[in-house]
C-alpha cells in the first residue's frame, strides 16, 4: 500500500465531489450506449455527451417501449436506470432555473401575477408569487 493510499483511508470523503463524478459518470454511460441521431453523431464526432434531460427522455423512453432502439443498441438495464435517476437533480436544477428566469422576464415585462398564475395553470396571483419565492430560494442555493 503507497502513503498516498494510506492517507486517503483516513480522509473523509468529498460528498459533493463524489456526486459530481457519478453524475458525470452517469452522462457518460447513457450517452455512450444510448445516444441516437443528433445525440449520437456529436457523440461519435466530437464526444459532446447528451444533455441531462435528454439522456433522462431516452432512458424513459427505451424503458417505456415508447421509442425503438437503434441497430446494436444495447437494451435498457438496471445501470441504465440509476444513471437515469442519479441525472434527476441536474435537470431539475437546470428546468428550476429556466422557469424562475422566465418569472423574472415575464414580471420585467409588466406582466401580473394573475397573467403569469394563468400561465402556469395556477389558481391565484398568490400561488405564482409563492412558486417563484419557492424556485427563487432554491436556485439562489
Amino acid at each position: 500500500m503507497t502513503e498516498q493510499e494510506r492517507d486517503d483511508a483516513f480522509t473523509r470523503p468529498d460528498a459533493r465531489n463524489a456526486q459530481r463524478l457519478r453524475t458525470h459518470q452517469a452522462l457518460l454511460r447513457i450517452t455512450e450506449r444510448h445516444a441516437a441521431g443528433e445525440h449520437r453523431t456529436r457523440w461519435d464526432e466530437q464526444r459532446m455527451p447528451m444533455q441531462p434531460f435528454d439522456a433522462l427522455r431516452r432512458v424513459a423512453d427505451l424503458a417505456a417501449g415508447s421509442a425503438l432502439p437503434q441497430d446494436g443498441e444495447p437494451p435498457v438495464d438496471q445501470d441504465d436506470l440509476t444513471a437515469a435517476l442519479t441525472l434527476v437533480p441536474w435537470a431539475r436544477a437546470e428546468f428550476d432555473q429556466l422557469e424562475a428566469g422566465l418569472l423574472q422576464m415575464s414580471k420585467g415585462r409588466g406582466m401580473t401575477w394573475q397573467e403569469i398564475a394563468f400561465g402556469l395553470g395556477l389558481g391565484s396571483a398568490q400561488a405564482a408569487r409563492q412558486r417563484h419565492e419557492r424556485l427563487s430560494r432554491r436556485t439562489d442555493s
